[in-house]
């Protein structure tokens, strides 16, 4: 049967050795995950420590009652696996849960119960959240089926890209809000298909790899509630309820026993456009909460192996959200991983961004530890061996490990403080320049690039998590009143500056210097070491209105509104230029062979050539790039300027070798438009020396 390999039907000619229920079986594939089928039926393994029994339960689609319980015999149970092989099985007419039996003690954690039903922790489906925001029952009746899955999509010649790190420019995106408004003119919106429809646009813009808020099945009903009259969900999906099952809701169509597929075909799709896709994952807790939460997989499997517990049976909450999972014990080790290999394999994923990793870092206790086992077993996992990791390197708990993560030469991180610092200079707060300079030519504080190489620094001014590029600098303070917490929730230190009048405005003078502000926020970014990334909407000024902490809102708060695509059409094609800009100058990027003139490869010069001196009052700097491409055999030398001050300052460009002239080529004072002779339209004191307007930045290259 094509496409059916990983069925393991060696021995399918085996003979049934019992019969259960109605149903002959013998034991299963003990070394198998989860279902497995084969041609003569599907065989059922689980693993549990404490266990003393297990029981299948068989469903028809749909259906709250099992049609068949069948009870694993002893002779099934080897070491701490049930395995069993149930024959006549077709996988489009059932759905599977499980039983566990064994000892109920809350203060050792053991959460035994023989008659809750258990989601397969290696489901490749579940049940019963097929349409957003809807279940079938109530949620007392609710529980989570799995659903055996027929991978056979065809992969072709389709090989992984494996852009480097250094050159990425990372695009940030929510599957359904991407494309819920009806604005996004897609026919299937909040989908992977309605993702997939704008797939020319993302190509058109420039970005090359797609990074996707958490599409494993997650609860969006965990939580809900209304307020003032508006249905909120979970709506970010940082609750997973099954590691290995892509969310249902994000299907256009109903995939029964294909699922993924519609996921598999933008993934793709996305490749075949030169772009990669990065998975954001979330191993650090799960939507089972803490003692007041649901039982549904792991807590009734081993509660006491897969999350981190204090020693009266209570759950540690370093990531804010009720429990935190035991990461580095040798079973959610291999969990973690198992999973990791499957959407890399099954998926074809690129690469993975970690939520909250730096809880992988710590023991069973919560401590931190110097060298994490489960970290080095991803670094050093060969199917792993390509793939992009990248670390949010802090919990929810005030572990902050930003240039410290334990990254065992693989690792990247979210940088934090490159979000923070440049935030600070970019508005003009003053004793602030050095550290810009610092974080622009990729944060060697932090990153020894002789230890940590040159894409350690993933750079950001932007993501989900807190305000939009447009709301940055429009919104002196959050609003978060509609998530129904009294404005409580959310960051109280976003460093925004509303630029004079608090939210949106008619004032033109107001507007275009938020317009200025986003364009030089843009340009810092794209001229900085290290892989670039901002979140999605930002390139046409896309608003949430100040709410800085949008995890609820499934509206037009969190929604794109792509009319603001031609609103601002000026600030997405200067975004699209600088990201062309970008990739047309290596040395922007990473370090290259040196220019035949000797220039030293990074410079400061800050007002006047050469200097490289800060003060509290610095808000001029200048940074110049010199290299050569190993694959070029032109000298680019890249000069960037950013005056952070209210007022105009003079920028003296240095002396350029062998007859070559400086070119002005960003002026972010000046409306952009494609073609537009940026030279003409800036002022200089003579050839060399610059007048750089108020809050502007400048870019020149050499020719």
């Amino acid at each position: 049967m094509a496409g059916l390999g990983h069925r393991q039907d060696r021995g399918v000619m085996l003979p049934p050795l019992d019969e259960i229920d109605g149903f002959m079986v013998r034991p299963g594939f003990y070394n198998s995950e989860g279902a497995v089928p084969t041609a003569r039926g599907v065989s059922f393994t689980i693993h549990s420590v404490g266990a003393t029994g297990c029981t299948l339960l068989l469903f028809r689609p749909q259906e709250k009652e099992p049609y068949a319980r069948l009870k694993y015999p002893e002779a099934y149970h080897i070491g701490n696996t049930f395995a069993m092989l149930v024959f006549g099985l077709k996988i489009d007419e059932f759905e599977y849960a499980f039983q566990l039996d064994g000892p109920y003690d809350e203060s050792r954690g053991l959460l035994f119960d023989k008659n809750n039903v258990l989601l397969d922790p290696f489901a490749k489906a579940v049940t019963g959240q097929r349409n957003w925001g809807e279940r079938p029952e109530s949620d007392e009746g609710f529980v989570y089926h799995a659903r055996v899955v027929e991978n056979n999509f065809d992969w072709g010649k389709m090989t992984f890209p494996e852009i480097p790190a250094e050159d990425l420019i990372i695009y940030e995106t929510h599957v359904r809000g991407f494309t819920r408004d009806a604005s996004s003119g897609v026919t299937a919106g909040g989908t992977f298909e309605g993702l997939r429809q704008k797939i020319p646009y993302l190509k058109d813009l420039g970005v090359n790899a797609i990074e996707l808020l958490p599409i494993f099945e997650f609860d969006e009903m965990e939580s809900a509630r209304v307020v003032d009259g508006v249905q909120l969900y979970n709506y970010w999906g940082y609750n997973t309820v099954s590691f290995f099952a892509p969310n249902t809701s994000y299907s256009s169509v109903v995939e029964h026993n294909h699922e993924g597929d519609e996921l598999k075909l933008l993934i793709s799709e996305l490749k075949a456009n030169g772009m990669e896709v990065i998975l954001d994952v979330v191993f650090n807790h799960t939507a089972e909460g803490n003692e007041n939460g649901p039982c549904f997989s792991f807590k009734g499997i081993d509660n006491n192996i897969y999350y981190m517990l204090t020693p009266d049976g209570h759950y540690y909450n370093f990531s804010g959200c009720g429990n935190a999972m035991n990461c580095n014990h040798p079973i959610m080790r291999k969990f973690i991983i198992d999973c990791l290999r499957y959407w890399v394999m099954e998926y074809r994923v690129d690469g993975f961004r970690f939520d909250l990793a730096s809880i992988l870092t710590r023991d069973q206790n919560g401590a931190p530890m110097p060298d994490p086992p489960i970290l080095q077993g991803i670094a050093c996992d060969p199917i792993l061996g390509h793939v992009k990791l990248i670390a949010e390197a802090w919990d929810a708990a005030g572990l902050y490990q930003v240039g410290s993560f334990p990254a065992f030469r693989r690792w990247s991180e979210w940088n934090g403080r490159y979000r923070d610092d440049m935030r600070r200079f970019l508005k003009g707060d003053g004793s602030m320049a050095g550290t810009a300079i610092n974080r622009i030519i990729g944060s060697t504080d932090l990153y020894d690039p002789v230890h940590r190489g040159e894409s350690a620094s993933v750079n950001f001014l932007t993501c989900h998590d807190g305000f939009t590029l447009y709301d940055l600098y429009s919104y002196n303070t959050k609003h978060n009143e509609k998530n129904g917490w009294n404005n409580t929730d959310g960051d109280n230190n976003g460093n925004s500056w509303n630029c004079g009048v608090e939210g949106e405005t008619d004032d033109p003078q107001i507007e275009g210097l938020r317009r200025r502000m986003v364009k030089n926020a843009f340009a810092t970014l794209l001229c900085s070491r290290g892989p670039a990334m901002f979140y999605g909407g930002d390139e046409f000024c896309n608003t949430q209105f100040g709410n800085n902490n949008a995890y609820c809102q499934d509206n037009i708060i969190s929604w794109l509104d792509w009319t603001r695509l031609e609103k601002y059409r000026e600030i997405h094609d200067f975004v699209r230029y600088m990201i062309d800009f970008r990739k047309r100058y290596a040395i922007l990027r990473k370090k290259t062979k040196p220019v035949a003139c000797n220039l030293p490869e990074i410079s400061i010069h800050n007002g006047y050539p050469w200097n490289g001196g800060t003060d509290s009052n610095s808000r001029l700097i200048g940074i110049m790039y010199a290299g050569r491409d190993e694959h070029d055999t032109r000298d680019d030398i890249v000069f960037y300027c950013m005056n952070a001050y209210w007022e105009t300052l003079v920028m003296q460009l240095p002396e350029l070798p062998n007859g070559l002239q400086w070119k002005v080529c960003v002026n972010t004072s000046v409306e952009y438009e494609d073609g537009r002779d940026m030279e003409s339209c800036t002022e200089f004191y003579y050839k060399k020396t610059l007048k750089v307007p108020p809050r502007t930045a400048i870019v020149l290259v050499a020719e």
